[in-house]
């Protein structure tokens, strides 16, 4: 027990000394230029937000500033993004893409957008009801590929809504 002691002293000595705190600048911006558009609406354009957060086909992934130049395919679900203010807005994309430029600039371009707020739990529902009606009865390859595309969205729909 004694060496024990022993051995946790220096420890115990560094951590109790008043050594000072060295603190440092980051070396990048708190926040970023970020728009976003839909063919129905357009919810920023050129706004400061400090992060947002999308579902890609790659996987989902948070983009703050200063991220690695990326561009990618979105996929049926919610693009979260915190504003500079501290609020947090919630917006179901049934699919689209995601910019990130050298300048740390964000571009979000959705086939069909809405604020999940405004989503109808039922209408969703009704949505997920009838894509897999049409998936069940489609014959032809093509018909198959749309309604499972359409089943995607209609789950995510109700996910989003829930």
């Amino acid at each position: 027990m004694a060496s024990l002691a022993r051995s946790l002293r220096p420890a115990m000595r560094l951590l109790s000394s008043s050594r000072p705190v060295v603190t440092t600048k980051r070396g990048y911006a708190d926040e970023m230029s970020f728009t976003f558009a839909a063919a129905n609406q357009v919810y920023y354009v050129g706004a400061n937000v400090k992060q947002v957060d999308v579902p890609s086909f790659s996987g989902s992934f948070g983009i703050l500033p200063n991220h690695v130049p990326t561009l990618a395919v979105l996929k049926p679900g919610v693009v979260t993004v915190y504003e500079a203010d501290g609020n947090k807005k919630e917006v179901f994309v049934s699919s689209g893409t995601v910019t990130i430029n050298d300048d740390s600039s964000v571009q979000v371009l959705a086939e069909e957008a809405c604020l999940v707020s405004e989503l109808d739990k039922a209408a969703c529902q009704d949505v997920l009801r009838k894509a897999e009606s049409q998936l069940a009865s489609a014959s032809s390859e093509v018909e198959k590929a749309e309604a499972a595309i359409a089943v995607e969205v209609g789950q995510e729909l109700v996910r989003a809504a829930a």
